[in-house]
């Protein structure tokens, strides 16, 4: 079992000297793959590249994409963290019970994702998420740095990986995150057709439903199932019509 293949993914970092420290304390702990979302500064810069130190290659070697999609594209399970509690109903967990999840299929892409440094995540990407986590700290300084967040995980993610690495554990052929979007976006159609979802209030309903099958975990088979029941749906409701336009 390896770290290898984990994704890292910062949402618009701004500070290169964050970016320096979380390419160091990424090599110290055997990641390599850095994803950069629309990022706010340069990681190559002189202060950037001074504090990685020997891990400058990291940060040479990141993707760069404009969205959060993008950068998950191809993965099966994402975890974000998030510095607050969040208004609406998500489970946030610990990271040492919530990280070894992303392991638990080494050979399949995952990611690990952070937010900006002023404030995280909006709640539009952590539905991107299965699963959030919250690193809790003293109520005297609630506040964490960005690197000291990743680097964090990164140990949590090491420690998992050894205690993991003498145990056979079950596999879960997990869909896509791609593949599972394609469906939300035919079901949250589909429900605006027939009444059940309405324009103003479609995305929120549709956190409910993600949120739920986040929980469940879908499989690819499972996707393809639902997105055949919609598909018959539509047919029966495009057959009705014909029928009464006759």
């Amino acid at each position: 079992m390896s770290l290898a293949g984990l994704r890292i993914v910062l949402v618009e970092p701004a500070g290169p000297i964050n970016l320096g420290a979380i390419a160091r304390v990424m090599k110290n702990f055997g990641l390599h793959n850095l994803v950069l979302v629309n990022p706010q500064c340069d990681p190559l810069s002189a202060e950037a590249l001074k504090m990685a130190v020997h891990a400058k290659e990291i940060l040479e070697s990141a993707v760069v994409v404009a969205t959060l999609p993008e950068a998950l594209h191809g993965c099966v399970r994402a975890i974000a963290t998030t510095g607050r509690v969040r208004s609406w109903e998500i489970l946030l967990e610990n990271p040492r019970t919530a990280l070894p999840w992303l392991v638990e299929e080494p050979e399949k892409p995952a990611a690990l994702i952070f937010g900006r440094e002023d404030r995280g995540l909006s709640n539009e990407e952590l539905n991107y998420a299965q699963r959030f986590v919250f690193i809790p700290t003293s109520q005297n300084y609630l506040s964490l740095n960005l690197a000291t967040a990743v680097a964090i995980c990164c140990y949590e993610l090491s420690q998992s990986v050894e205690q993991r690495q003498t145990q056979t554990l079950p596999q879960t052929e997990l869909a896509s995150l791609d593949v599972v979007e394609t469906y939300y976006q035919q079901l949250e159609s589909l429900l605006l057709k027939i009444g059940y979802l309405y324009p103003h209030t479609a995305a929120s309903r549709m956190e409910k439903f993600r949120q739920l099958y986040n929980r469940v975990g879908l499989q690819t088979g499972e996707v393809a199932m639902l997105r055949g029941i919609l598909r018959q749906v539509e047919w029966a409701l495009k057959s009705q019509r014909d029928s009464e336009n006759l």
